[in-house]
């Protein structure tokens, strides 16, 4: 190499830091620096050099380092993050030190003690975006391991970060999620049965993918509500997204006989929609369609995509089925787009995700305050920001919740998940569980296929002492959406059914299941203090609750009397279990 020449080679790149790292020196500034100290020496170092990387530099709360290849960086990561909850068992919540990890594949810079460019930069975006004890992976580095590790991802779309100018696809690692291809497949349904896969984005702006996105949930949503037929719900329908696929396959994974895959291209003020269903018991191609217009009347295409899908399988379909499968959610295109921004945030179930997500919905309503989607999405975040324990809740937060959830009920009759939110809002901030079960059984007699709507009306029934009901019902969402992306959610809810069945084995072996995937969930950890407590299992309860006291500090048996909203028998089961686990009472 001439003097003064630059050195570039192609890496991936693992950039990883701890979590909540300033919380835990500002409680024990010795203890954590000799504990992470530890945990690098002990373990990271050596699974880096085991994995043919190199560790470039130690960053106080973290660590850079290169690899050869992706699936040596990725390899890593998964070893490192599976030890380190072995090294946590026996650390209380708050103390422990868990790692976020980003990967990235791309051209850097070398020197001697460093490495540099936009590659390495991504790297770190990417670690930024990981949950506590998760990785995320760029587009790039997912493409190199998608089929070589037997891992399952989490499509998270594309992340604004800072200072980099475009958009990053982003991708987590499903920890604890099995392979695919372990799993045996579903047997066909008695109706006819569908998914509507991810359409591709052709207008060459990556930036509209949330609009893309948001076409095929519409779709979805409009033929989801013909009652002859059985549809997979959106969620693990997109878990191929991005992907090469075999529509045989797919079929088969998800227990269908139809597939509907297509394309968005949008130019100017035109879009165009095409389409194609095919029977994958055949490989036939049995419909293709394409369809042109303004984006002023996307709605309209929308309607068309859907009702010519349904005639397409079943000729003799009344037409006015397919005509109440319509609808029109705002006559307002930008109140539209900031509605399918807020939720594409909420779909990323953080706490910055789920406030950008209020606030992108509140514009929305600004522009139409009629718009029942938007609407019931806010009152759905605060919901989510309650259970999860992101911030207390102030009495004008809880009320304009409340408020914007009666809007939606009373403007939408058909709309599934419009109607879940906005009665869930009802229930658990207001407590108006009557209510709620008749407006969640509206939504099922309109929309059969919605499977998170079945799932709420599953833990519905649960809080009502119902825990049989309530498990058939979440079972029927589980099979609905076999891939969700939040199936812990379903694991949880039957949980809470076995717990209210006493059945506090099995409460806590499907808790489990929901806490390997998403560790920080506050329903689940709760459940599982209770099981553990009424099992007499004494030490592991305290232990439990620990942990879970370090994401929800404020929680109290007073407190969590005013806030649960359950039959008496219920919640003095829960109230009795956190006591036996020492929770205070104020």
């Amino acid at each position: 190499m001439s003097e003064g020449r630059v050195e570039r080679r192609l890496a991936a790149i693992l950039a990883v830091d701890v979590a909540g790292y300033s919380r835990l020196m500002g409680a024990d500034e010795e203890g954590t620096h000799e504990r992470l100290k530890a945990h690098f020496a002990e373990l990271v170092h050596p699974k880096v050099a085991e994995h043919r990387g190199r560790v470039v530099k130690n960053t106080g709360d973290g660590l850079l380092s290169e690899f050869p290849s992706v699936v040596d960086a990725v390899r890593c990561a998964l070893e490192v993050q599976r030890e380190m909850i072995a090294r946590n068992a026996a650390t209380p919540a708050g103390h422990r030190i868990e790692f976020r990890m980003g990967i990235n594949v791309g051209d850097i810079i070398i020197e001697a003690s460093d490495i540099f460019g936009d590659g390495v930069n991504i790297a770190a975006r990417l670690e930024a975006l990981a949950e506590p004890g998760g990785i995320c992976l760029s587009a790039a580095a997912h493409e190199q391991v998608r089929d070589r590790l037997d891992l399952a991802f989490d499509d998270l779309g594309e992340q604004q970060v800072k200072n980099i100018a475009r958009p990053v696809r982003t991708y987590r690692v499903a920890l604890g999620a099995s392979s695919r291809a372990a799993l045996p497949p579903l047997s066909l349904p008695d109706k006819p049965s569908l998914a509507v896969l991810p359409f591709q984005n052709m207008t060459g702006d990556a930036e509209q993918e949330y609009f893309v996105d948001g076409m095929v949930e519409e779709i979805t949503t409009a033929i989801a509500r013909l009652p002859w037929l059985f549809v997979i719900a959106r969620n693990s329908a997109f878990t191929y997204k991005g992907k090469a696929i075999d529509v045989k396959q797919v079929a088969q994974e998800l227990g269908v006989r139809y597939v509907l895959e297509g394309s968005v291209r949008k130019a100017g003020n035109r879009v165009r929609i095409t389409g194609q269903l095919i029977d994958t018991t055949t490989g036939a191609n049995i419909w293709a369609e394409r369809f042109d217009g303004a984006l002023d009347d996307i709605f309209e295409l929308q309607d068309q995509v859907a009702s010519n899908v349904a005639g397409a399988i079943e000729p003799k379909l009344r037409q006015s089925e397919i005509e109440r499968a319509s609808r029109k959610p705002t006559a307002n295109l930008t109140a539209y787009d900031l509605y399918l921004r807020a939720l594409a945030q909420s779909y990323r179930l953080t706490e910055d995700g789920v406030a950008d997500a209020i606030f992108l919905a509140r514009q929305a309503l600004v522009i139409d305050p009629s718009y029942a989607p938007a609407a019931a999405l806010v009152g759905w975040c605060r919901v989510l920001q309650r259970v999860r324990g992101w911030g207390a809740l102030s009495d004008e937060d809880i009320a304009e919740a409340c408020l914007l959830a009666r809007q939606a009920l009373e403007a939408e009759r058909d709309d599934a998940e419009t109607i879940r939110q906005a009665a869930w809002t009802l229930f658990s901030l207001a407590g108006e569980a009557a209510m709620a079960a008749a407006a969640l059984d509206r939504a099922l007699t309109r929309n059969p296929n919605a499977a998170r709507a079945w799932s709420a009306r599953g833990l519905l029934h649960a809080f009502r002492n119902e825990p049989e009901a309530a498990i058939e019902a979440i079972e029927r969402a589980r099979r609905l959406s076999p891939f969700d992306r939040h199936a812990s959610g379903y694991a949880v809810n039957i949980a809470v059914a076995h717990l209210v069945a006493r059945r506090f084995e099995q409460a806590i072996e499907w808790v489990d299941r929901a806490l390997h995937d998403q560790p920080r969930t506050v329903v689940g950890m709760r459940a599982k203090v209770v099981a553990l407590a009424h099992l007499g299992r004494l030490d592991e309860a305290r232990a439990e609750l620990s942990r879970l006291l370090a994401v929800y500090p404020k929680l109290t048996i007073a407190g969590y009397r005013e806030q649960a909203f359950m039959a008496p028998e219920v919640l003095e089961l829960y109230v009795d279990g956190l006591r036996l686990a020492g929770l205070p009472e104020r």
